[in-house]
């Protein structure tokens, strides 16, 4: 499994494009490689960047599911992603940027949740 290499969370953005549209939320960009940590999702001019974060690879406390093989590797590996996120979203802050991480089990389970998250961070800062 080491040799895989990222693609991105294809299938997690692609639900949160589906549910944004359907709530009606507009405004926002995919994927821009510009801005600092890659964000999934930015709404430019209110200065907002969306991650959806998988909770393998970002070790959700909830979901707990390493593999047996290998697996002083992946719990490093997963460490080092928390650090960056957690360095990235204090860099954006930084530059002025107001972070929004979303699970994927949230986009999956509590749809309502992460509309009302997203409504929320973009009507603050209008």
């Amino acid at each position: 499994m080491s040799a895989i290499r990222s693609r991105g969370n294809k299938s997690t953005e692609l639900a949160l494009i589906k549910l944004m549209r359907k709530e009606h939320v507009s405004g926002w960009t995919r994927n821009s490689k510009r801005l600092f940590g890659k964000p999934d999702f930015i709404f430019k001019s209110h200065r907002i960047a969306v991650f959806v974060d998988g909770c393998f690879w970002h070790g959700c406390r909830d979901i707990r599911k390493l593999p047996a093989a290998n697996r002083i590797f992946w719990l490093k590996k997963i460490e080092r992603n928390r650090t960056r996120d957690i360095e990235v979203n204090k860099m954006l802050k930084k530059q002025g940027w107001y972070v929004v991480r979303i699970w994927e089990h949230d986009l999956k389970h509590n749809k309502k949740r992460v509309v009302t998250r997203i409504i929320k961070a973009v009507s603050s800062a209008i």
